[in-house]
């Protein structure tokens, strides 16, 4: 086991906020929900956590400081038979917590705040160790680590038109067939996810988990997105661009008329107020027309003759 100031990054002075915060960034990139498949990121995280069962109390550091205590939180005194050395135990020395019952430092409660509680139970509910389900940390007093329950989490995709994009919301089907609402967040990125709470599978004793649903965005045949603006492109008839007119044009809210000037050239840009996509900032992006011209295929000798052909 290495040294956990080592483990974590930190320097031996650190304070309290700075050995928290480095344990957070480290248990968030080897999370074995974010490395499934990846061993040697699983064993880093149950090192992430041993160092931080001993940086993140006061008194265990303490007694690392002092050299009382090893890398695995155990004493490296021996031959004791009444009570705890260090004075924190129960007396006699019959099972109690060498190191007087100061929990984990925080640790259970920093991962349920990240991840939520699936870290097999706490010492309040009967659970030991709550780290005893990652694989490498052994646990105190030398017991065996318990492989870790499986994930209770359940991935969905989610295909996204334009018009749920404009709704804020879409409809997927979970694995029993029923078919639910989800909210979209406004400019998604493709493949975003969006965890649902509660809407995994279950397990007795244990919290129900998360659907986890993957959004797919979906390429619309008439529309191109940029975050919240949308782009289109429009045929214009020959005479209207020559001579000026209106043209419908399709919107996500429906049809309107564009005003189009007299001597419009094809790949001019229109550029219509609020009629985009909702926006993070609220209101809505723009819709922006390009013009194709069209030439009239009736009165194509016509055009020839006009010049010269």
């Amino acid at each position: 086991m290495a040294n956990p100031y080592s483990v974590l990054g930190v320097p031996k002075g650190a304070d309290e906020k700075a050995i928290k915060s480095a344990f957070r960034k480290l248990a968030k990139k080897f999370h074995p929900d974010q490395n499934p498949d990846n061993k040697s990121a699983q064993a880093k995280f149950a090192e992430v956590n041993q160092a931080y069962e001993i940086l993140g109390d006061a008194e265990k550091r303490g007694q690392f400081d002092r050299g009382e205590i090893d890398e695995k939180g155990q004493p490296k005194f021996a031959g004791f038979s009444g009570g705890n050395p260090f004075g924190g135990g129960r007396p006699g020395g019959q099972g109690g917590d060498p190191f007087g019952g100061g929990g984990f430092g925080g640790a259970e409660d920093i991962l349920n705040e990240m991840f939520g509680s699936a870290f097999g139970g706490s010492r309040a509910a009967g659970g030991g160790n709550p780290f005893s389900n990652m694989g490498g940390m052994g646990g105190m007093g030398g017991q065996r680590s318990q492989p870790k329950p499986p994930s209770l989490d359940i991935d969905i995709k989610a295909s996204v038109t334009i018009d749920d994009l404009m709704r804020g919301k879409t409809n997927v089907r979970m694995p029993d067939g029923k078919q639910i609402a989800v909210s979209i967040p406004t400019e998604p990125e493709n493949k975003q996810v969006v965890r649902l709470k509660g809407k995994g599978k279950t397990a007795p004793g244990r919290k129900p988990g998360d659907a986890l649903v993957t959004l797919l965005l979906r390429t619309d045949p008439v529309f191109e997105r940029y975050g919240a603006d949308l782009r289109c492109s429009v045929d214009v008839p020959l005479e209207t661009a020559v001579l000026g007119g209106k043209i419908p044009v399709k919107t996500v809210n429906g049809k309107l008329s564009l005003n189009i000037p007299e001597g419009t050239s094809s790949g001019k840009v229109f550029r219509l107020k609020n009629k985009g996509l909702p926006k993070k900032a609220g209101g809505f992006g723009d819709l922006l027309v390009v013009t194709a011209l069209q030439l009239p295929e009736e009165k194509l000798d016509d055009l020839k003759k006009i010049f010269g052909g």
